[in-house]
């Protein structure tokens, strides 16, 4: 028995699956970082289409919610490069985004007082209720989901994807620095 399915006894994932079929095709072939990896993108494939249903309820996209949680929880206006940093979005996807909340009334732009280039995007009273109102439910369906996971376990998945968050983080700066 492999990694993969050490100390799950018949059970296996479907990224267990897939390694099988990859092992049975290159023997020699080590699927160690596909393990780790397909789980992680099958994980959160998985919790993104479960937790979307607060969001489809509210007639939002998950982009689009993410704009107004960021606004929400900095607290103050952000500009749309702003926004797009902290929602790992393209500019454009951010402009097409924040055009649907203003239509929606969740978001106000303010020109800048001092560069009319420049616009400032806040949240309305609407916008701030409606994060507020999603976000415990939001909350609530992740702590079920976790909850098969021991509090120790959920603390060590923590640190480890936080460690591998980071050091992905640093080596995708460095990357994108040196083709500048």
């Amino acid at each position: 028995m492999g990694p993969v399915e050490a100390g799950r006894g018949d059970r296996t994932d479907t990224v267990a699956a897939v390694v099988r079929q990859w092992r049975a095709v290159h023997p020699g072939l080590d699927t160690g970082p596909m393990e780790v990896i397909g789980r992680i993108n099958r994980c959160a494939a998985l919790l993104q289409q479960a937790e979307d249903a607060p969001l489809r309820r509210a007639g939002l996209s998950r982009a689009e919610f993410d704009l107004l949680g960021a606004l929400r929880r900095t607290g103050h206006p952000l500009t749309p490069g702003e926004l797009a940093r902290e929602t790992f979005s393209s500019g454009a996807a951010v402009t097409k985004r924040l055009k649907q909340l203003t239509e929606r009334g969740l978001v106000e732009r303010r020109g800048d007082t001092r560069d009319r280039r420049v616009a400032h995007v806040h949240l309305t009273d609407a916008g701030r209720d409606l994060v507020d109102g999603i976000l415990p439910e939001q909350l609530s369906y992740e702590t079920a989901v976790l909850s098969v996971l021991a509090p120790e376990g959920q603390g060590e998945l923590s640190g480890l994807l936080a460690e591998l968050l980071c050091r992905l983080e640093g080596r995708m700066g460095a990357l994108r620095n040196q083709g500048r």
